[in-house]
């Protein structure tokens, strides 16, 4: 029960990542390096987070419903 939980938590962590790489983007002046390279850290954390999350979530079986 533990790893869903955190994989819930992984997985809204990277939705929060991608969304704000997707708002930085959006954004626009990406003439500096900052912003490019925060676009990019954010994006590349997003989605490790995000497919580790999902990874714990269906790698976990529920053993609630086992009487």
């Amino acid at each position: 029960m533990e790893k869903r939980v955190f994989g819930v938590i992984l997985t809204v962590l990277g939705i929060a990542g991608l969304i704000l790489a997707a708002y930085q983007f959006v954004q626009g002046n990406a003439s500096t390096n900052h912003s490019i390279r925060s676009i990019t850290v954010y994006g590349i954390l997003g989605l490790i987070f995000f497919f580790a999350g999902i990874g714990l979530i269906r790698g976990t079986r529920d053993l609630s419903n086992r009487e």
